[in-house]
């Protein structure tokens, strides 16, 4: 079959496309035709070693793929062949990635594909939206009601959380470019202010004059003094990006609010907070109100590239979806 693999970390040019073996899948394993997959940040930290985790070389790339199932292993219950399927954590932990013709997928990390979802539009928002899930409800403990500030809401991540929270009957807050602003607002942010805009703290403040709840940077900035001040008593902040940030966290204020700090990353989630999360976002696929803002697809052949793009932030706003034979 036809993969794009690394046979050690590094930079994008690392990565070839070539042949390997087809996958044999276990007992509890489905293997999966491949129908699409694509590229997150994170899988140019896994790739590059800024992320460490066990890798078996030559190592298939990628996290995320919809496909159909091809053959189930005798444990493996729940799914037949034929089935439109989805994944959104192969790649880390000592399995292969998505990026290939075919994929063994552990049973209890797939799950099935809505009826009518697009595969380039299923494919492109599994990854953010259980990012946003995960660091909204599990981490973030969310509840209706209340108030979330996210930063970076223009970008998938972001995008997704705004879905979500309002979809939880959250106040959503959004900061973003000027140009994405009345994207957020068309997602359902309450109001949308330009993180460039150097009162930006004080309209916020001006926003929640009882503070926020919850506070997310999906940019990875964590200013954490801006962050802390705007927390209402028992806020909470959720760190998810920003891997080589190193911000000053004042101590004092925060813990005077008994408030809190937690880090998250959704390679370390568990199969049950995934499948929670999967539950969310098959519901809200199905209806078209999680979708990607933009998608351009290209054969899987241009694995390397997209990661270097990436990498090279020219991809806002929009997802490269990696289609095999394309």
């Amino acid at each position: 079959m036809r993969a794009a693999f690394i046979e050690q970390p590094g930079p994008p040019e690392n990565i070839r496309y070539g042949e390997l073996p087809v996958p044999v899948p276990g007992p509890t394993d489905v293997l999966v035709d491949t129908l699409a997959t694509t590229v997150n940040p994170v899988d140019t930290f896994v790739r590059s070693g800024l992320f460490p985790t066990p890798l078996p070389f030559p190592f298939v790339v990628g996290r995320d793929l919809v496909g159909t199932v091809n053959r189930v292993g005798p444990g493996a219950c729940g799914f037949s062949v034929g089935d439109r399927v989805w994944t959104n954590s192969l790649g880390h932990g000592g399995r292969q990635g998505a990026a290939a013709e075919r994929a063994v997928v552990a049973a209890d990390r797939l799950y099935p594909l809505p009826s009518g979802v697009p595969v380039e539009d299923a494919v492109a928002v599994v990854h953010p939206a259980a990012t946003a899930r995960l660091a909204l409800f599990t981490h973030g403990r969310l509840r209706a009601g209340e108030t979330v500030v996210v930063g970076g809401a223009g970008g998938n991540v972001g995008s997704a959380m705004v879905v979500l929270a309002v979809d939880a009957g959250a106040r959503v807050l959004a900061t973003a470019a000027a140009r994405d602003l009345d994207h957020c607002r068309a997602l359902g942010a309450a109001e949308a202010f330009d993180y460039r805009d150097p009162h930006l703290s004080a309209r916020l403040a001006a926003a929640c004059p009882s503070g926020v709840d919850l506070h997310l940077d999906t940019s990875g900035t964590n200013d954490l003094t801006s962050a802390v001040e705007l927390l209402a008593p028992r806020g909470r902040i959720v760190l998810l990006a920003g891997a080589r940030a190193r911000p000053v966290l004042p101590v004092g204020p925060l813990y005077m609010k008994d408030c809190s700090i937690v880090g998250f990353v959704i390679s370390h989630a568990t199969t049950a907070e995934l499948a929670e999360a999967a539950t969310d976002i098959n519901r809200l696929v199905a209806t078209g109100r999680l979708r990607p803002r933009a998608t351009e697809v290209l054969p899987l052949s241009a694995t390397a590239e997209t990661h270097a793009r990436l990498e090279r932030g020219e991809l806002h706003g929009r997802r490269v979806v990696l289609r095999p034979g394309d």
